[in-house]
Order: C-alpha cells, then sequence, then structure tokens
C-alpha cells in the first residue's frame, strides 16, 4: 500500500514541473526574394508583436523556381529584418539556405 501511495506522489510531483515548464513557442514569417517596403513593414510590424509576445521567430525567405538566382536579395532581405528588430530580439541562426528556402531564428530578450 505505501509502495502505491510513493507512486502517487511521485505522479503528482512530476505533474507539477511539467506545469511550471515554459514551452517554446516559435512564429514564422515567410518573405519572397523580392519583397516591397510595404509588405515588409507589415509583416516586420508582426514580428515585433510576436517577439514582445515572447515566442522565437522564423523568418525565411522562398524561393519559387528560378528565383533561387536572387540568393543575395534574399540574405539582404534577412539581415536588414535583424537590424530592425535588434532592440527587440537577438538573432539566434544567422540566414542559411537549405533547400529552396533561407532561414533565421530570432530569440525575444528577455525584459528585466
Amino acid at each position: 500500500m505505501d509502495y502505491k501511495k510513493f507512486l502517487y506522489e511521485q505522479k503528482k510531483r512530476e505533474k507539477a514541473l511539467k506545469s511550471k515548464a515554459t514551452k517554446v513557442v516559435v512564429k514564422e514569417i515567410r518573405f519572397g526574394p523580392q519583397t516591397d517596403d510595404h509588405d515588409y513593414e507589415f509583416k516586420k510590424k508582426h514580428a515585433e508583436k510576436f517577439l514582445k509576445d515572447g515566442a522565437k521567430l522564423k523568418a525565411f525567405v522562398f524561393f519559387k523556381g528560378r528565383s533561387i538566382v536572387f540568393k543575395e536579395q534574399g540574405q539582404i532581405l534577412l539581415l536588414r529584418l535583424a537590424q530592425d528588430l535588434e532592440e527587440f530580439g537577438k538573432v539566434e541562426q544567422m540566414p542559411k539556405l537549405e533547400g529552396k528556402r533561407m532561414i533565421m531564428f530570432i530569440a525575444p530578450k528577455k525584459n528585466k
């Protein structure tokens, strides 16, 4: 009987620890290699909101068809985003090409 009680207490402790653990939320923002200024500003505003809420941001440029020729433009776009969001978060992973996507991660800054 004591062993059953021990197991019950252990499960209860584990459940309490699990409920206190923070869950990492990852939000995505997608750009094209030739994203216009207005669209960029609109998506940047959403990115700011995500970072303020404490979510990680996964920004990526998606290259369709032959647009893979514009790799430099995609990288410039992501670096510009990183620079604009510098006060809200820090770059966790610099832009990296994976297949037809150039991906960059930004983690929110801790507020004290």
